[in-house]
């Protein structure tokens, strides 16, 4: 692409794909949904719905024993039984009085794996927490981020505090290992100025090559990077563009998606996967949505940081 637009040589940005892969990571290790390396004298971010849920709600215990159950290729009688019976969930008087709820783990990110993210001196965790709401958008409690400094902690939380309903089992990250991939990325389209993207969708119609979902935003998880390409809204208005604490300008600092490979084609597919698809094309769940994590209708969720202080709160974007 540089040779043939030298004018985005200088726009590349790095990222760091994370890969994740379903596996058992410990507090040691850099996850998607995985145990997180906390303090045990340190309490434990809650937050409480502004609103009752609309729908049966569910529980994480029943979370996990539903994907085991789906995970069986033949399943018996009692396990299909037992399959329908957590798919249908609880109405929400059936549940204990809850509070503000614990927020579960997102993602842990060891600078080890993860560089060129914006750790705050003295820092080298980044811990992502949210509270599995239908509505995760904007800048408030429910998602918030922790930079810490491994070394200093001495003894780790066993038993974090779980929430006692969950409202949307798509937000639940199923524990997944990740492998870090650095990449160059181009910026997207609607970041170009009119005359260069001209140029750039011409080129990409005379050589069948979709810059947008092939060439410029990587797929997938990742850290860092541009932000998505806009989707079925128009692109962040400079008013959400910016901090909710202090109100200063952000960046783009992790990308959440469903998916492993572009929406457009199968260009950021690995080739690891790509294999493991033909060794088994119906297993569960599809080696392209390892976390088993939706955003909204198949989009992705981006995470802006503060550049004043990256330990206010993100701000969420759906792309």
């Amino acid at each position: 692409m540089s040779a043939q637009f030298p004018e985005l040589a200088g726009m590349t940005r790095t990222a760091v794909r994370l890969h994740p892969v379903p596996g058992k990571p410990t507090v040691h290790d850099s996850s998607v949904g995985g145990p997180l390396l906390w303090p045990a004298d340190e309490p434990w971010p809650r937050f409480e719905p502004p609103h009752a849920p609309f729908m049966p709600v569910t529980t994480l215990a029943d979370i996990r024993k539903l994907r085991a159950l789906l995970a069986v290729p033949k399943r018996t009688v009692p396990e299909q039984y037992a399959v329908e019976r957590l798919m249908d969930g609880y109405d929400l008087e059936d549940m204990p009085s809850s509070g503000p709820m614990p927020l579960i783990p997102v993602a842990q990110l060891y600078a080890r794996d993860v560089p060129g993210l914006p750790f705050p001196e003295g820092t080298d965790v980044l811990q992502v927490l949210w509270l599995p709401l239908p509505d995760i958008e904007g800048c408030w409690p429910a998602v918030q981020l922790r930079w810490r400094a491994a070394a200093e902690v001495r003894e780790v939380l066993a038993e974090p505090p779980e929430p006692a309903y969950v409202e949307l089992d798509e937000h639940v990250p199923q524990p997944c290992v990740l492998q870090p991939e650095r990449i160059r990325e181009f910026p997207p389209l609607h970041l170009l100025v009119k005359e260069l993207q001209q140029r750039v969708m011409a080129w990409s119609e005379r050589t069948s090559l979709e810059y947008q979902w092939e060439l410029s935003v990587a797929a997938g998880w990742k850290a860092g990077g541009w932000p998505a390409e806009f989707s079925f809204r128009d692109p962040a208005s400079p008013g959400e563009l910016c901090c909710g604490e202090c109100g200063g300008p952000v960046e783009a600092l992790l990308t959440i998606s469903g998916g492993e490979c572009g929406a457009g084609s199968g260009s950021w597919a690995a080739v690891e996967l790509q294999a493991l698809v033909e060794a088994d094309p119906n297993a569960y769940p599809g080696v392209y949505e390892p976390t088993q994590v939706q955003i909204g209708r198949g989009y992705v969720l981006q995470f802006y940081y503060c550049l004043a202080d990256p330990r206010h709160l993100p701000r969420t974007i759906m792309q």
